[in-house]
């Protein structure tokens, strides 16, 4: 079996069987695996390929909630980050503690931890869980960790703890021979198996081996390489894993390029925010902004810019922005992952060309339903469209949504869903801001035009000129 690298090398990949076996056959690597919820699908590879002595320290399941919290401490949740980092400091520190006089000086340490969530007997609950190693590349090295959150797609709950059980042992050899090439180990991730069986929609590098690692980089590879449909990081450049970040809060999304980001995407935010605050299912509650960027936006001109596509996520960042990179072109897939992530009202703000768009029915040959099907999904479960009128520069004429020109045929449509409050006119717009357009501000960035600075935020200028993105040069 061959897989296609990132820079176009084909690389061989090694069966799960040889990675648990090359892991146990390497003297310098022992540790301990602590797993909940799935059984444990992962160690049992490495008992299973012979060798598992001189690898494994200790193997444990702490199944029992009140065992678990005596072992690693009272967690909000189970299936949860928090919690594998508990059980991965906690286990980790032990095996160190213990260990570290009578070997350390030939053995890296290691802790291995999932907490899952399988497919119970119901089928009714979210098959997810977190992953992660924590180890030692060196003897008495400083700390290294790997985080990952998995989603598992198999009806079985059988095939999902295979499923499991082959990430798994990925990730432990992928952490020992692979760290110094970050990039392939998030590659080799999935050997062995294939996106309809799990998804890595979060990964997070940390430590001393991964100090140069920008895990901003490593998330738009998830979603680049097929691991996942949908990544996210924090202004802070933090991954964020999408689920338990919007977990039971209402979201206000806006897609677009943002290169960079304008006065006018932060005021169809603003606008969008005001009228959506007002909604009886979303007033009073905390409510989650992010901006959007899609794949198919980020390879416009072919291969994915990783400046371009760095610039883009500063500029966000210095707004407050938390920012998701999806593969989620049509809009209503993404109406259909968000719906995913919460059971509270979505909105996505958008330009009115951007809304004429959404009517075209080209963009939806893949459905059997054609257009018909597209909006029975995008508004589903109540989701508002906040629509940003458009300003002719020529004829100084706004496209707002009471004039927008929807083919004859689908007018009825878009009236029906107009009228039932799915589609809202963005009314409460700075006049000021209309005339601003991010591939004018681009142009006039490259061209040392001084008037994009008044285009843009503050923040965002300070980046651009301070880091020289998109062009710029002083004079």
């Amino acid at each position: 079996m061959q897989r296609s690298s990132s820079v176009n090398q084909t690389i061989e990949v090694i069966d799960t069987h040889k990675k648990a076996l090359d892991v146990n056959l390497d003297p310098r690597r022992y540790g301990t695996f602590a797993e909940i919820g799935a059984g444990q699908e992962v160690v049992r590879w490495f008992f299973r390929v012979g060798g598992g002595a001189g690898t494994i320290a200790k193997s444990i399941s702490a199944y029992d909630m009140k065992v678990s919290d005596a072992i690693y401490g009272r967690a909000s949740r189970y299936v949860c980050r928090e919690r594998l980092q508990a059980m991965l400091d906690y286990e980790h520190e032990l095996n160190i503690d213990r260990l570290r006089d009578a070997r350390g000086d030939t053995t890296t340490f290691f802790a291995f931890a999932d907490t899952v969530s399988a497919r119970n007997f119901q089928g009714s609950n979210e098959c997810h869980g977190w992953m992660g190693i924590k180890f030692q590349a060196h003897p008495r090295d400083e700390d290294s960790q790997i985080i990952i959150h998995v989603r598992m797609l198999d009806v079985e709950a059988a095939l999902q703890q295979e499923a499991l059980g082959i990430v798994g042992v990925n990730l432990v050899y992928g952490a020992f021979n692979l760290h110094h090439e970050p990039e392939m180990l998030v590659d080799s991730l999935l050997d062995g198996l294939s996106t309809s069986r799990i998804e890595i929609d979060m990964i997070e590098f940390s430590g001393i081996e991964f100090r140069h690692v920008d895990n901003r980089l490593m998330s738009l590879k998830l979603v680049e390489r097929g691991l996942t449909g949908a990544a996210m990081f924090s202004a802070d450049g933090d991954v964020l894993q999408p689920s338990e970040f919007f977990y039971r809060k209402p979201i206000l999304v806006e897609r677009g390029s943002f290169r960079p980001v304008c006065n006018v995407n932060l005021d169809m935010l603003r606008c969008a925010r005001e009228k959506f605050t007002e909604l009886p299912s979303v007033k009073g509650k905390e409510l989650i902004q992010v901006m959007e960027i899609t794949m198919n936006n980020l390879k416009s001109e072919g291969e994915i810019d990783m400046r371009d596509f760095l610039a883009r996520a500063d500029a966000m960042a210095s707004c407050g922005m938390p920012v998701l990179i999806s593969d989620y072109f049509q809009y209503y897939r993404l109406a259909t992952y968000l719906s995913r992530c919460t059971k509270e009202t979505i909105a996505i703000a958008m330009g009115a060309a951007s809304l004429l768009d959404l009517f075209d029915e080209k963009y939806y040959t893949n459905l059997a339903g054609g257009v018909l099907e597209s909006f029975g999904r995008l508004f589903k479960k109540d989701l508002k469209v906040y629509c940003y009128p458009l300003l002719n520069r020529q004829t100084g004429e706004l496209t707002t949504c009471d004039n927008l020109e929807i083919k004859p045929e689908l007018q009825q449509l878009y009236g029906y869903l107009k009228d039932r409050g799915g589609i809202v006119a963005l009314d409460n717009y700075s006049p000021e801001c209309l005339s601003i357009f991010s591939r004018d501000v681009l142009e006039r960035i490259k061209q040392a035009d001084d008037r994009w600075e008044t285009m843009v935020p503050a923040c965002v200028a300070d980046v651009i000129k301070s880091r020289r993105y998109f062009g710029y040069q002083p004079q």
